[in-house]
């Protein structure tokens, strides 16, 4: 069950695999794609049914991982029978899949676009991956007018700072469909996984970020814009959780 993944009370169900190797990653055992438990999507679909009364009007299932796109074969027959099932479906992606991403927008309701960076230079910085294929999604998603969620995490000394959130605020004023952008302050939490998997943690002398002082910068995020629909065409909307 998941709160904060979207939109109301939802599953939230964790693909495996993800090519991207984020320096603050808490969530090192979805990396290897051969990981996890087997499942059909029938049978993950008759256990999301019996939670269908806990949604409501609001909430739905979240794909997240690792990265959902790329099991994309896999993600989309799920998303099929969701809107067969008429359950509103969120994808939590960084948007590097293996393609097919304009027919899986089709039956995806909600994108969290989790943004790594704004710039190519500290893209690879925090990943160590190119972001081409994140734009390739992104560039999509605008296509399909599928409405977003945007998250990015604060790091001390790796995505922080005054300049560093306007050039964010700046990015995003580019992007059409953005109904809330959430800061997510940097935590530990998953560094006992690289312990017990024997990986050396990329930031073990980065202390957690404070967060009240991401609720500062959640602040700068919120200036100058505000919540509205047109004729179709969304306003971006900074909401401050």
């Amino acid at each position: 069950m998941g709160l904060v993944d979207g939109p109301g009370i939802r599953s939230v169900i964790f693909l495996q695999g993800c090519r991207l190797r984020c320096r603050y990653c808490h969530n090192p055992d979805t990396w290897d794609p051969n990981g996890g438990s087997l499942c059909t999507a029938e049978v993950l679909m008759q256990k999301l049914k019996r939670f269908k009364p806990y949604y409501g009007s609001k909430g739905g299932v979240t794909f997240s991982g690792g990265e959902p796109l790329l099991q994309s074969g896999f993600l989309l027959e799920l998303l099929k029978l969701c809107r067969s099932e008429g359950i509103s479906a969120c994808l939590d992606t960084a948007g590097c899949g293996a393609g097919n991403y304009e027919e899986i927008l089709k039956y995806t309701d909600l994108v969290i676009f989790d943004v790594k960076h704004f710039t190519a230079k500290g893209y690879e910085r925090v990943t160590g991956q190119s972001p081409d294929e994140a734009a390739v999604f992104l560039d999509a998603v605008q296509k399909s007018g599928t409405p977003m969620w945007i998250r990015h995490v604060a790091v001390p000394g790796l995505t922080d700072g005054d300049s560093h959130f306007e050039g964010l605020r700046q990015f995003l004023k580019t992007l059409r469909g953005v109904e809330r952008v959430e800061l997510l302050p940097y935590h530990v939490l998953g560094v006992p996984k690289y312990r017990e998997l024997g990986i050396p943690y990329p930031l073990e002398d980065v202390p957690p970020m404070k967060p009240e002082i991401t609720a500062q910068w959640q602040q700068l995020m919120n200036r100058g814009c505000c919540p509205a629909r047109q004729n179709n065409k969304w306003r971006i909307h900074y909401a401050c959780q």
